[in-house]
């Protein structure tokens, strides 16, 4: 197989992976990471981190560029039992797949990622069957989510807030598997990855907890190939989401909800940690 084919194969895993992660995030969100099935669906959203990853590592080592818009994700929304009997067919089909791929590689990673992918997959879907059989009558035959008790413009700022972390958690991600060569720089962008997504969890779950679906827009994810001008966007980026932030903190409607003031006051003590951790890294390369 050509590189470039290889690459291509590899980006349409990778958004199938994105898709798979998202719905169970929002459906996660929607039920309570708190509750039973919240619990085991960020779990399984956790996993398809993993498997996101590690194709997004081995396309940034072949110089490609990924493609980070998620696949589409079909499911039956008219209650739980029919969107759980969703997860099982999806994850189902990804098992021959991933191993009709690894027949066609001849690299050793990458034949044993793609093989790991089908046999988690295959994974995922029994457990997806498990949840659907244990689900009560009540249970399976209701759907997700609460009624909005929010005021329109705090849900509004909430859901700026949920679209600006995930498109710098996608950014950063992108970075890191783009410039894996740069070795510990890089790596500083996947871990900042892993803290957006705990602050994209903040914002989500406030807006999930009222019934409505987190705003997941990939926005405009930047391709270029200076790791200089990442660092200047990343810190661009930041800058404008720690101004939302401050907003946030600032809003007598968001003041009644102690939880989401913890956690704005915490996302903007680790968003100055980070501006200042990346303007330091300027200032060293001058």
């Amino acid at each position: 197989m050509e590189k470039q084919e290889l690459i291509e194969m590899l980006n349409k895993d990778l958004a199938d992976e994105h898709a798979a992660i998202l719905r169970y995030l929002i459906h996660s969100y929607l039920e309570g990471e708190d509750t039973q099935i919240g619990a085991k669906l960020l779990s399984r959203a956790r996993e398809e981190m993993w498997h996101m990853h590690w194709l997004g590592m081995i396309i940034g080592a072949l110089g490609g560029e990924p493609n980070m818009e998620p696949g589409e994700y079909p499911y039956d929304d008219t209650n739980r039992a029919t969107i759980l009997k969703s997860y099982v067919n999806y994850e189902k089909n990804l098992v021959p797949h991933y191993e009709q791929e690894a027949e066609m590689v001849t690299e050793p990673h990458i034949k044993r990622v793609l093989l790991r992918e089908a046999w988690e997959s295959e994974m995922h879907a029994e457990k997806f069957q498990k949840m659907r059989d244990k689900l009560s009558q009540e249970e399976a035959a209701g759907l997700p989510g609460e009624e909005n008790e929010l005021p329109d413009e705090l849900v509004g700022m909430l859901q700026q807030s949920v679209a600006a972390k995930y498109r710098q958690m996608l950014q950063t991600l992108r970075d890191a598997w783009v410039f894996q060569d740069h070795g510990v720089d890089a790596w500083q962008r996947m871990d900042f990855s892993m803290t957006k997504m705990k602050q994209l969890a903040h914002s989500s779950e406030e807006v999930a907890e009222n019934g409505i679906e987190p705003d997941f827009s990939t926005g405009v994810i930047d391709s270029g190939k200076s790791f200089e001008a990442a660092i200047d966007k990343a810190i661009s980026e930041l800058q404008d989401s720690l101004a939302l932030h401050k907003k946030l903190q600032s809003d007598p409607e968001a003041q009644k909800h102690g939880g989401l003031m913890s956690n704005l006051d915490l996302t903007v003590r680790q968003e100055q940690y980070e501006t200042e951790e990346l303007q330091d890294r300027q200032k060293k390369q001058k």
